[in-house]
C-alpha cells in the first residue's frame, strides 16, 4: 500500500510539472510513513516539505499542487488533508484494505517472503559453546536468536548455512581432560585434590565414571598426557553428542559444524597465518608472531602466536574467519554473549586487514538471561558447575515456551525468563497468548465446516462485509506483517516478528470479544471467516519463523 500511494504522489508531481504547476522536474524520494496517531490518517507524507527547496516554492503550496493532481482511479482514499507546514494525510476507504486479504490467502505462508537477499551467501554462526559442559539457558536465548535470524534471512532470499563452531582445541580442552582424569581416579579410589580451575559439575563424575566402565581402572592410575587426553577426547565425544541432542529438541539442527582442531590437523591454521605473515599483517616481535590490528581500528595489536610456539585464541578465530569468508559467504554472522564485546573490535580489525570490508562481519551481542521462579530469582553457581541446563528448561517449559519467551526482548537487553510464567495457561504467557489464537481460529475453521459452509470464500473484494474499527485494524495489522518480517531481518532482530505477533493476537481478541464471526448472515460469515483465516495463515508464518508451533488444540 505504501509503495502504491508513493507511486500516485510521484505521478501527480509529474503531472503538475507537465502543466506547468512546478518548475523542476527533479524529484526526491516519494516516503510513506504509518502516523502515529489515527486521526493524521492511516499513511502520511512529508514528500512536499523535501521537495520546497528544489521547486522553489513553499511545502504547503507543494502539497495543494500535488493533492489537486492525484488521481485516485481505484478509489481508494476516503480523505486526503493536508496538515501544518506541508504534511499529507491519506484516509483509506475500508475497501482499499481488501486486497491485502486475497494475497495472504494466495501466498499463505509465503506472505511477507521477499527478493530482499537475492541469493547472497550468509553464514549465522551461534551457540558455539565450548564442549566441555552441558547447554545452559543462557545457550539457550542465543540458540533462539541465531536460528530466528537465519530463518528470517532465508525467509527473505538470502542463502543461509546454519553453523557451529566447536572448540575443541586449547587449554580448556587439557582442563576438561584433566577434570575427567581426575575424577575417575576418586571412583578408582584414589585421593585426589581436585584444583578449582578445572570444571566442577556433576557431569563431569558421570562421564568418568562411563570412561572407566569402558576402560576399567588402569587408565587412571597413572596422570599422564596420553592419559589426560583420552580422557579430553571422550569427554569432548560425549559433551557434543549431549549438545546435539539438546539443540535438536529445541528445533535447532545445523547445516555444518567446524572443528577447531580441523584447522590445525589440515594443516589449515599455518596456511593462512604463512600467508598473512607474506602479507605484511602479522609481523614477528620479542619471538612472537604479531597482527597488525592498530592499523585497522584496534586499540593495539594483538598476540597470534606466543614466544613459546602456542597460538591465542585470537590466532584461531583469525584462521577461521578467513576459512569462512575463503568458502564464499559475502556475509558472516556471528551470535555471541554480551561479555565478549570488547572482542568486536579486533576481529573487525582482523577482517578488515585481511582484504574483507567491515560491513561483511556482523556480531549480534545476547545479552544474559535472569532466570526466575515465581518472580524470584533461581540461584546458579557456574563455578560450582550449578546451573540450569537447556535440557532442564525444555523439560519443565517446553521448547515452544523457551524459544518464545527467548525472543521477547530485544538482544542488547537483559531478559527475565520466569519458569512458571511460561508454564501458564493464561494470557500473561505470551506464547501462549499467541498461540490459542491459531487454536481458537482453528476451532471456528471446523465450526463452519459442520455447519457446512465450505463454499469458495470472496475474492478481490467483491461482496466482503468487513467495515468495523476492529475489522478494519486487523487487516492494517496484517498489511504490517512485511515490512515488520523485512525489517527483522536487516536488522536482525526477530523480537520485531514476536512484538508483531503479540499485537496481531491483541487485536484479535479485542476482535473476537466484540463480533461473532459465525453468524446467521451468510455473507457476513464469510467475510469474517476470509479475515480471521488470514489471521490464523499470518499467525502460522511469524511462528515457523521463529521456530515455534502453532497448534490447532490447546
Amino acid at each position: 500500500m505504501k509503495d502504491r500511494i508513493a507511486r500516485l504522489i510521484l505521478d501527480a508531481a509529474r503531472t503538475a510539472f507537465d502543466k506547468g504547476q512546478l518548475p523542476s522536474a527533479t524529484f526526491e524520494e516519494v516516503v510513506i510513513e504509518t502516523p502515529k496517531h489515527q486521526q493524521h490518517g492511516d499513511f502520511a507524507t512529508n514528500f512536499a516539505l523535501v521537495s520546497a527547496k528544489a521547486q522553489k516554492m513553499a511545502p504547503r503550496k507543494i502539497a495543494e499542487i500535488l493533492v489537486a493532481n492525484l488521481a485516485d482511479h481505484d478509489g481508494i482514499f476516503a480523505a486526503v488533508e493536508i496538515a501544518g507546514p506541508g504534511f499529507i494525510n491519506f484516509h483509506l476507504r475500508p475497501e482499499a484494505w481488501y486486497p491485502v486479504l486475497d494475497e495472504i490467502h494466495d501466498r499463505k505462508l509465503e506472505y511477507g517472503a521477499s527478493d530482499l537477499g537475492q541469493g547472497r551467501k550468509v553464514q549465522v554462526e551461534f551457540v558455539s559453546s565450548n564442549p566441555t559442559g552441558p547447554l545452559h539457558v543462557g545457550h539457550g536465548r542465543g540458540a533462539a536468536v541465531g536460528d530466528a535470524v537465519a530463518n528470517l534471512l532465508a525467509f527473505c532470499g538470502y542463502d543461509v548455512q546454519k553453523e557451529y563452531y566447536i572448540n575443541d582445541s586449547g587449554r580448556q580442552i587439557r582442563t576438561l581432560g584433566l577434570s575427567v582424569w581426575l575424577r575417575g581416579a576418586e571412583l578408582a579410589g584414589e585421593q585426589v585434590d581436585f584444583p578449582e580451575d578445572c570444571y566442577q559439575g556433576d557431569y563431569i563424575r558421570d562421564i568418568a565414571g562411563q570412561l572407566r566402565e569402558l576402560k576399567g581402572d588402569q587408565l587412571f592410575r597413572q596422570q599422564t598426557d596420553e592419559a589426560v587426553m583420552e580422557c579430553a577426547r571422550f569427554a569432548t565425544d560425549q559433551i557434543i553428542s549431549g549438545i546435539r541432542n539438546d539443540l535438536e529438541r529445541f528445533g535447532v539442527v545445523f547445516d555444518q559444524w567446524f572443528s577447531e582442531q580441523s584447522l590445525y590437523d589440515s594443516g589449515e591454521y599455518e596456511r593462512i597465518v604463512s600467508q598473512l605473515e607474506q602479507e605484511g599483517v602479522i609481523y614477528r616481535k620479542d619471538d612472537a608472531l604479531w597482527f597488525r590490528t592498530s592499523s585497522f581500528g584496534d586499540e593495539k595489536d594483538r598476540v597470534v602466536v606466543r614466544a613459546n610456539g602456542q597460538p591465542t585464541y585470537f590466532a584461531s578465530d583469525i584462521a577461521y574467519h578467513r576459512n569462512k569468508f575463503e568458502r564464499g559467504f559475502e556475509t558472516v554472522i556471528d551470535v555471541w554473549g554480551a561479555d565478549h564485546h570488547g572482542y568486536i573490535p579486533r576481529l573487525t580489525a582482523a577482517v578488515e586487514a585481511m582484504g574483507y570490508r567491515r560491513e561483511q562481519f556482523k556480531v549480534i551481542l545476547v545479552q544474559l538471561v535472569n532466570l526466575l521462579r515465581g518472580g524470584k530469582p533461581v540461584a546458579m553457581s557456574t563455578r560450582a558447575g550449578q546451573f540450569v541446563t537447556l535440557a532442564d528448561v525444555i523439560d519443565e517449559v517446553g521448547t515452544d515456551a523457551a524459544r518464545f519467551i527467548f525472543l521477547t526482548r530485544d538482544t542488547s537487553s537483559p531478559l527475565d525468563f520466569d519458569l512458571e510464567l511460561a508454564k501458564q495457561k493464561s494470557n500473561d504467557n505470551p506464547v501462549y497468548y499467541v498461540q490459542y489464537v491459531h487454536a481458537r481460529i482453528c476451532s471456528i475453521m471446523a465450526k463452519a465446516a459442520e455447519r457446512g459452509i465450505d463454499t469458495p470464500r470472496p475474492a478481490g473484494g467483491g461482496g466482503l462485509q468487513l467495515d468495523t474499527p476492529e475489522e478494519i485494524a486487523l487487516i492494517k495489522t496484517l498489511a504490517r506483517y512485511p515490512e515488520a518480517v523485512a525489517t527483522a531481518a536487516e536488522r536482525m532482530e526477530p523480537h520485531r516478528v514476536t512484538f508483531f505477533l503479540m499485537d496481531l493476537a491483541a487485536r484479535f481478541h479485542a476482535y473476537y470479544n466484540k463480533h461473532r464471526v459465525l453468524t446467521e448472515d451468510r455473507q457476513l460469515t464469510l467475510s469474517r471467516l476470509h479475515l480471521v483465516e488470514a489471521v490464523k495463515l499470518v499467525i502460522h508464518n511469524g511462528l515457523n519463523l521463529l521456530g515455534v508451533s502453532a497448534p490447532t488444540k490447546m
